[in-house]
């Protein structure tokens, strides 16, 4: 038999594989579904076996078809360990870094940080990306990390900044001599609280197992909203220190919690980490960070 299949061939039947369908395959390579029907059954003509089986359910990956994807996933790996490679072998702190991080940290904490970065490399061009759930460093969707979280990933290298620790807020307007006199009563008045998109953050856990639900007065996808919902009084609530501490509408109801607190690492690739740009992205960050380690921990 003769085979000529494309490294395209593969990445389709992988696509297939990964989305049990046509149509999410088809909205990952960017194509439209006909035409990977049509190629689908070109290359299963050309192998002479059958890839997929057609279930209600979806597409199943045959054997055959399994052992394509296996193959365009390692070729993907490969690739993906070779730009690594390169990407660290840059001679000067230049070109492209990508940042995945959240919004709380970059409004409140990072931007500073990067407009002095940039000032003094400013042939490092910066591509922020904002988003709660982690991006993979290993297929390079992002080359540093700056992320709070108690297990940052064992394939990953970089260092621990700072303890994320949180604690109860309210309205300087509406606290002050109406402070509980314990920690019982908060327990009594409105609370505001993260909504079930980030229902796994720790802090949010606790507002679900100890107020009652009619006590909740608003909930929030985001941390930023909820520091406005506390400033506005709509009700009292956890928040990270180093936000609620830089705003003087709020007060604190109660010391920082240590059941709320995660750790704050700054994360790159193995691959990657001498690379000039992310070695001085590295070093000066984590610098700035560590400075402000006072802040983040809530102790100054």
């Amino acid at each position: 038999m003769n085979l000529h299949l494309a490294w395209d061939d593969f990445r389709l039947v992988k696509a297939i594989a990964d989305h049990h369908g046509l149509t999410g395959a088809a909205a990952a390579l960017g194509v439209n579904h006909s035409t990977v029907f049509r190629r689908l059954g070109q290359i299963e003509e050309q192998v002479g076996l059958q890839l997929f089986e057609r279930r209600k359910t979806g597409y199943v990956a045959t054997v055959a078809g399994v052992e394509m994807a296996m193959l365009a996933a390692r070729v993907e790996d490969d690739v993906a360990a070779f730009s690594r490679r390169l990407a660290g072998r840059d001679l000067a702190p230049s070109g492209e870094l990508r940042i995945t991080t959240t919004d709380t940290l970059y409004l409140n904490l990072l931007l500073p940080i990067f407009a002095a970065f940039r000032a003094i490399h400013p042939a490092i061009r910066l591509d922020i990306v904002i988003g709660n759930q982690a991006l993979n460093l290993s297929k390079r969707d992002a080359d540093i990390a700056i992320r709070a979280s108690d297990a940052p990933g064992e394939t990953l290298v970089g260092r621990r900044l700072a303890t994320l620790n949180w604690a109860i807020y309210g309205s300087a307007a509406q606290s002050g001599a109406n402070a509980p006199s314990a920690p019982a009563d908060l327990f009594e008045r409105d609370w505001v609280a993260l909504g079930d998109a980030l229902g796994y953050v720790k802090a949010a856990r606790y507002v679900r197992e100890k107020v009652a639900p009619e006590r909740i007065a608003l909930k929030s996808s985001a941390v930023l909203g909820l520091a406005e919902a506390v400033e506005q009084g709509l009700g009292i609530g956890p928040l990270p220190c180093f936000i609620a501490d830089q705003r003087p509408a709020l007060v604190r109801l109660l010391p920082p919690d240590p059941d709320f607190s995660t750790g704050l690492w700054i994360l790159t690739h193995p691959d990657i980490r001498n690379a000039p740009r992310v070695r001085a992205f590295m070093d000066y960050v984590g610098g700035e960070l560590a400075k402000k380690r006072g802040l983040i921990e809530g102790t100054g």
